[in-house]
């Protein structure tokens, strides 16, 4: 049994910028989607990402049956897009400009980069799930990224 507290843990970790998206997927009920800084390209040959969702997340539970995802890479203007899309129980798509991506899922109005493909695979890990997306669909635009470093957000100087 390890000694290392989960506080101390996050501090830790938090030394480690990332980049934030949202993940995004058209459900029988409409749009759901989450905010994601575990994220990364995984294989080129296939052309992979993956993600880290919650395992508790409701919008998770919503997005991961459907099959199909986009990937919003959030530019250094959606701060306030980024904590929306963080937070439980509320229409997270209210006022959200968005247009679909060819398999149906919303793609964010001013994000940097979208990416879209099927889910391919998922598995759990203590309190997340790890989904394996085949990327089919990916466009870029101009702009810098919206950066996570120790607990808060910020942009390249």
């Amino acid at each position: 049994m390890s000694s290392l507290e989960i506080a101390h843990f996050k501090e830790i970790v938090g030394h480690f910028a990332t980049g934030v998206v949202v993940v995004t997927s058209i459900t029988p009920d409409g749009p759901a989607g989450f905010t994601s800084q575990t994220f990364g390209s995984l294989s080129l040959e296939p052309m992979l990402v993956s993600f880290a969702a919650s395992n508790t997340g409701q919008s998770w539970s919503r997005v991961h049956p459907v099959g199909f995802v986009a990937v919003n890479v959030l530019s250094d203007d959606q701060e306030a897009l980024a904590r929306v899309f963080a937070t439980s129980g509320i229409d997270k798509f209210d006022g959200v400009a968005w247009s679909a991506g060819p398999h149906g899922s919303p793609l964010l109005e001013g994000a940097l980069a979208h990416l879209e493909g099927e889910i391919l695979s998922i598995a759990s890990h203590g309190d997340h799930d790890i989904a394996v997306v085949g990327v089919d669909f990916a466009v870029s635009h101009a702009g810098r990224p919206l950066l996570y470093f120790r607990g808060g957000f910020g942009c390249l100087a």
